[in-house]
């Protein structure tokens, strides 16, 4: 079904909303980065684990973690991102968030970490 992602080698795929994972595998083929999913729908408790806020894009399917090793890695990700939607970005240690929460897409203003 994607060219670059399949369940049995990206397990934490599974669970993840269609146009997520359709502009997830549109953004990989113009990277030269693989994508690797290190975080993907997480339940109440695998989200308050990884210290996600209660309103996570996470709980909904609605956003995944792309492993990020670098400097290099990060721009290939986030360029690559942009180029296919996805319009909620955020840089996190050792890796990208991605999501395509509608909701969330809508507010504004200043960074803060509970914006993931």
């Amino acid at each position: 079904m994607y060219k670059y992602f399949n369940e049995v080698q990206d397990p934490k795929m599974i669970g993840l909303d269609k146009k997520l994972m359709s502009m997830l595998n549109y953004a990989r083929g113009f990277s030269s980065t693989h994508f690797i999913i290190t975080s993907g729908l997480r339940n109440v408790n695998e989200n308050i684990k990884a210290g996600g806020v209660e309103d996570s894009a996470h709980l909904k399917g609605l956003a995944c973690d792309i492993r990020c090793q670098n400097s290099k890695e990060a721009y290939q990700i986030i360029s690559c991102a942009l180029v296919a939607g996805f319009n909620r970005i955020g840089i996190g240690k050792g890796h990208i968030h991605l999501d395509i929460d509608p909701i969330k897409a809508m507010k504004f203003g200043p960074r803060s970490e509970e914006a993931f």
